[in-house]
């Protein structure tokens, strides 16, 4: 029989390495099982001979959702994974020729605004950046930062009111066009929409938080070892408090028994037993075989998947001074390139995400440096012939980075992430977003946290609320220990 609160976590990525922290800190008996050959699941390194690159997400908002996780164990942020704080955040250009840095400090920003666009639209920056802190304020503590697998956890009539009146259940460009006028402000403030796998015009406006996170919060990166350097450090952090962690270990199937989740078998025949587990990998993948009957949820029949990306990443024999740290390049064409993503075909005019992880310096030799592109593009479910497509795709990617000023990359050291890569590395549909962030697969709507028909069996991760993007990934498996300890108590 399983130790009384015995968990095992399927998955050492951030969401599954998060919920083990929270539950080894409160004394749990914490196994977690992975079955690559190190933690960070969906936060993953590569090496590509003296090059490393980070394969997942590459922006860092919020630290203090990290904090506060560490702090649970007794640990401090700053000891365990020292952050510097981006600057600029982001590196915005246009078509037109002109840039837009994104700056710490509304003083800062309003002043880059008043030189890229005026003053007069200056003054509407600081109006709107004020109100986007007034909708955060409203909900990082009632709907982001909270248990959200209660249909009454929606309910909330004084917060949704308020959310309603600043303009929220409007569309995201709607919201964004009612306060500001110069289009480059604008897409500053909707480009986040790509996080969702929503055009602006589709999103909701209480969506503009992200460009709040990204914009006011501030952007960081770990002082060392990259992206990665995250789950490295919740995965010492929960060794320490306790938890074991197996990798090199897959999880075939979840038993259970008539009082519920009984136990979880390897694929090396061992079975662990469990009083809770915690499923934090690709949920469609868990359901089509992991999973026992009786776990289904309606919420996943249709499920809605984002659309993909295709992600070059460079060896560079040369450093980039004046590179910023993350550079948007965005293409002449707006409307158009999101009607294509949501009708499943490549973008004809993509803007791309372009990373340089300058205070990396482990990640290539002296003097050489990284550099990754990123292009939103349609996931598997569009039926496309990847084989001949991702070459074409890159080809005009290569093309494009040249006109772009980084020069002839083409015989340059280089891994491809493509959507059939994604779908290799474990990501249903081809795509690391997950599900899509339209209204029908939002906070309750999303997949639920936990199996209403089989007791002590708990879900985490992008696929749940409150949804993709690192801290929102962190918060679901914060919150789900708090469930599985409320529940033994």
């Amino acid at each position: 029989m399983a130790t009384r609160g015995a968990v095992v976590v399927i998955g050492a990525g951030l969401a599954g390495l998060a919920a083990a922290v929270r539950l080894a800190a409160a004394g749990r008996d914490v196994t977690v099982v992975e079955a690559e050959d190190g933690p960070g699941g969906c936060c993953g390194s590569a090496r590509l001979g003296p090059y490393r690159f980070d394969t997942g997400p590459s922006v860092l908002t919020m630290p203090g959702v990290l904090a506060g996780l560490f702090g649970v164990a007794g640990e401090d942020l700053d000891d365990r994974l020292p952050l510097r704080r981006l600057d600029p955040y982001y590196r915005l250009t246009y078509h037109d020729g002109s840039r837009l840095d994104v700056r710490p400090g509304e003083e800062a920003m309003a002043e880059e605004v008043r030189r890229v666009c005026g003053p007069a639209e200056a003054a509407r920056y600081v109006r709107f950046r004020r109100l986007l802190g007034e909708m955060f304020a409203i909900e990082w503590p009632s709907f982001i930062d909270a248990d959200m697998t209660r249909l009454r956890s929606l309910l909330r009539p004084y917060p949704l009111a308020r959310l309603a009146a600043l303009g929220g259940f409007r569309s995201l460009d709607a919201l964004v066009r009612r306060h500001l006028t110069d289009e480059r402000l604008i897409r500053a403030h909707t480009f986040q929409a790509l996080y969702l796998g929503m055009p602006p015009r589709r999103a909701l406006g209480i969506y503009a938080v992200i460009a709040h996170m990204d914009t006011v919060g501030g952007v960081y990166f770990p002082r060392e070892g990259g992206m990665h350097a995250i789950p490295r450090a919740l995965a010492a952090v929960a060794e320490k408090a306790g938890a074991v962690i197996r990798y090199g270990v897959r999880a075939v199937e979840v038993e259970t028994d008539t009082a519920g989740v009984a136990a979880v078998r390897l694929g090396t025949g061992e079975r662990l037993a469990a009083a809770s587990v915690v499923v934090a990998c690709d949920l469609p993948a868990a359901h089509a075989g992991l999973l026992p009957p009786g776990s289904g949820d309606w919420r996943l029949r249709r499920p809605r998947h984002a659309p993909s990306c295709l992600v070059l990443h460079f060896g560079l024999d040369r450093r980039l001074p004046a590179q910023a740290h993350h550079t948007l390049h965005f293409g002449e064409q707006w409307n158009s390139t999101f009607e294509a993503l949501a009708a499943g075909r490549p973008q004809p005019d993509p803007s791309l995400l372009v990373t340089y992880p300058e205070g990396d310096d482990g990640a290539a030799p002296e003097g050489h440096a990284t550099l990754s592109a990123l292009e939103p593009t349609a996931n598997l479910l569009g039926g496309h012939d990847w084989d001949r497509l991702t070459p074409r795709l890159e080809e005009r990617l290569l093309a494009r980075l040249a006109d772009l000023g980084y020069g002839d990359l083409s015989a340059a050291p280089r891994l491809t992430l493509d959507p059939p890569a994604w779908k290799r590395r474990g990501h249903s549909a081809g795509t690391p977003f997950a599900l899509d962030h339209r209204f029908t697969q939002t906070a309750w709507f999303r997949p639920a946290a936990a199996a209403r028909r089989v007791p002590g069996l708990h879900f985490a991760g992008m696929f749940t609320a409150p949804g993709v993007g690192v801290p929102p990934v962190l918060i679901s498996g914060r919150l789900t220990a708090e469930r599985i300890l409320e529940s033994l108590r």
